[in-house]
């Protein structure tokens, strides 16, 4: 199991997609479960800024993550919500959603258990997102703690949201501090993790890099099935 953590804009998401592409795994995003949960909140008018309430609903929806690196789908009662999740509506609100302890409590274990599946399936996976090396998967073979500048980070978002006019660097940039100091008490290097900072490297080159520490840290290929032509997917509700 690999476990790539870091800030918004730190090019996690890419990275870890592209190192399960590159190593044939399975891929786990866990930021999606938040994302699909606060897009359902919102959509149902619901007050995603009490606490009460989010906790009241967070096992209401049916929410559906695929673990195909190549289609990794993300349904809430069955419909497709892999584009409105990140829009910066949902970005905006998730991390007072994702704060609430029992929406954290709810969702860490359905990402244990799809973790957990996937390993005893005969596969590795790749998990990605802001705990997982220090609460969702200690266990994991690689830690990857990945960020980079500010400037950076707000560069690639606005570039993400290029057809919002309105997510210029300048914004991207106001909104991204404002989700660190929201997610703080969640974004904690493992204390085994590696630090990479991706500032002044290319999505191919950090791909490479953990390619490279999975291999220096045992991590064999011979024990991994690639996830196949079909988007695995994982059931949560």
């Amino acid at each position: 199991m690999i476990a790539v953590d870091g800030p918004a804009g730190s090019g996690k998401s890419s990275a870890a997609r592209g190192v399960a592409q590159a190593l044939g795994l399975r891929y786990l995003d866990t930021g999606a479960m938040y994302r699909a949960l606060t897009w359902w909140l919102i959509t149902q008018h619901l007050d995603v800024a009490d606490p009460a309430v989010v906790a009241a609903h967070a096992r209401r929806p049916v929410i559906e993550v695929g673990t195909d690196p190549g289609r990794p789908a993300v349904t809430v009662d069955g419909s497709d919500v892999s584009g409105p999740i990140r829009g910066r509506v949902v970005s905006n609100a998730v991390s007072a959603v994702a704060s609430v302890p029992e929406v954290r409590a709810h969702l860490v274990a359905l990402q244990q258990d799809i973790l957990a599946r996937a390993c005893a399936a005969g596969g590795g996976i790749v998990a990605e997102g802001r705990d997982i090396g220090t609460v969702v998967a200690p266990q994991a073979v690689v830690k990857v703690f990945l960020t980079a500048s500010a400037d950076a980070r707000a560069a690639r978002r606005s570039a993400d949201l290029a057809t919002d006019p309105g997510a210029t660097t300048a914004v991207t940039r106001t909104e991204n501090e404002r989700r660190d100091r929201a997610d703080a008490p969640q974004t904690v290097m493992a204390a085994d993790a590696i630090e990479v900072d991706s500032t002044v490297l290319s999505l191919d080159e950090v791909i490479g890099l953990i390619v490279r520490v999975a291999g220096e840290r045992g991590f064999s290929l011979r024990e991994n099935t690639a996830p196949g032509s079909r988007a695995d997917t994982a059931r949560l509700s």
